[in-house]
């Protein structure tokens, strides 16, 4: 492994990590707290989990460029994710329903709900998925996490 994939992997694992506790922080809300994801919710989670994995394969994998790829592709993913989190809270939060909805039909057309429904089952409207965790809503959480995992891919390609 080169010196700069030394120096990018702590930053990647970290992503990673944030990302996945995300999902982990929803997994509980749904299980624990009977609270309902809608298409939009579902499609962060995917975003998270694709990031994460990028992360991971970013950080094992010793081919020169490998990490800086990884740095940039969950640059880019959590941009994508900032958006998703900005359409879920000032759109589809208001909306009374998710059905066919950009999110509905990129979840139905990747198959994940008959895959693994654990995870990525859609439970509920749009409506009935604008919960809040400490008085904040759930998608401005998710909007800070990809912020933030935007920041460390950002630092991990300045400083890698």
């Amino acid at each position: 492994m080169g010196v700069a994939n030394w120096n990018a992997r702590p930053w990647l694992l970290a992503i990673a990590a944030l990302c996945l506790a995300g999902v982990a922080v929803a997994l509980t809300g749904q299980y624990v707290f009977d609270m309902r994801p809608c298409p939009w919710c579902i499609l962060q989670r995917v975003t998270f989990i694709v990031i994460a994995l990028v992360c991971l394969i970013g950080a094992a994998v010793p081919a020169p460029g490998a990490w800086r790829a990884a740095a940039g592709l969950s640059l880019v993913l959590a941009l994508l994710g900032v958006a998703q989190a900005l359409y879920h809270h000032f759109v589809a939060a208001k909306s009374a329903s998710c059905n066919l909805t950009l999110a509905d039909k990129i979840i139905t057309a990747l198959g994940l709900e008959s895959l693994v429904p654990s995870l990525f089952q859609v439970t509920g409207s749009c409506a009935e998925a604008a919960t809040s965790m400490l008085g904040i809503p759930f998608e401005i959480w998710s909007l800070a996490l990809f912020f933030a995992a935007g920041a460390l891919a950002l630092r991990a390609l300045i400083r890698g």
